[in-house]
């Protein structure tokens, strides 16, 4: 997995250029492409979510569409429209911004249900049609969403299909002291994000991505990450539990992460890190228990208490 870790840290250091204080976000940005999955990035304004995918864009040398939610946005803006050539005599696609190997939506939730739907397609099938074709969408495609959780006037929350597309649901958080001091003194005078450029190809991350596929998950971390799953959809509290492609979520990301940190095998530190950020935002609290406070993140994070790592059946 020396490959793996030497290609995470060239990009890590790149990003870090720019975006100080969010060495972990990161690493799950490159999680998430390294199993070829899709990010929601939940966070108030100001926090660097979108320079965070310009720049990892900017890294891996790829292309990079950034796309502004809002309620008037159509879904041929996201996926292209056919368009009459007049010279030619025939219909012409114009390809649209989701044709790009990472799309930025940024506040998504500002979109129609219509148009989210609209990514539904890319998001799951890496493909879209129009007008009867399907059209291929290219390696890697990470769809980068972000949204506001503090501003409700004007939005459409997600519905439960389409945040079960995403692979990973993360919150940057504020920064630090020390590094918010440091943010000021990178921003200066000219930004960052206008001196760095390509450090890795990022047309080699199919091919990484195969190679994470070896890395070893034990019987027992197998068995840990079904057993853990299985117990959302008996939680009380909980209305409705993680998917089977909540545990295969959860799977790929401890595989990713492992081969990150130049392991090729699966920690159980590693599913108890990735649990919560694959498995919360699959889950539906009880509207009763939503009004004392539970939240979905906070009952994984006492099933991780609860469910105890079988040590009897290692092999």
């Amino acid at each position: 997995m020396e490959t793996v870790r030497s290609f995470a840290d060239l990009v890590i250091a790149n990003v870090e250029k720019v975006i100080v204080g969010q060495r972990e976000a990161i690493e799950l940005l490159l999680t998430a492409l390294l199993c070829e999955g899709h990010v929601l990035i939940e966070d108030v304004p100001g926090v660097g979510k979108t320079m965070l995918a310009r720049a990892l864009a900017a890294s891996l040398g790829v292309t990079f569409k950034r796309l502004q939610c809002t309620p008037d946005l159509l879904p041929n803006d996201v996926t292209g429209v056919s368009v009459f050539n007049q010279q030619g005599g025939r219909f012409e696609f114009i390809p649209g911004p989701a044709f790009a190997h990472i799309l930025l939506a940024d506040e998504i939730n500002r979109a129609t249900p219509r148009t989210q739907s609209a990514l539904l397609e890319c998001m799951g099938e890496r493909q879209i049609s129009v007008d009867g074709v399907t059209h291929a969408l290219a390696r890697p495609f990470i769809v980068l969403a972000t949204q506001n959780p503090i501003e409700f006037e004007g939005t459409f929350p997600l519905p439960e299909a389409q945040l079960d597309r995403f692979l990973l649901k993360l919150r940057l958080g504020y920064l630090d002291q020390a590094a918010e001091s440091q943010l000021l003194v990178n921003l200066r005078r000219q930004h960052p994000i206008e001196g760095i450029g390509a450090v890795v190809d990022g047309a080699q991350t199919p091919e990484l991505a195969r190679q994470v596929w070896e890395v070893h998950v034990d019987d027992t971390v197998r068995d840990y990450i079904v057993r853990l799953v299985q117990a959302t959809r008996t939680q009380p509290d909980l209305l409705v539990g993680a998917s089977p492609r909540g545990s295969l979520a959860l799977f790929k990301t401890c595989q990713a992460w492992a081969a990150l940190h130049g392991r090729d095998y699966v920690l159980p530190d590693d599913v108890k890190r990735l649990a919560p950020l694959t498995l919360a935002h699959r889950c539906i609290v009880h509207p009763e228990s939503s009004l004392r406070g539970r939240t979905s993140t906070t009952l994984i994070a006492e099933l991780l208490d609860q469910v105890p790592l079988d040590i009897g059946k290692v092999r």
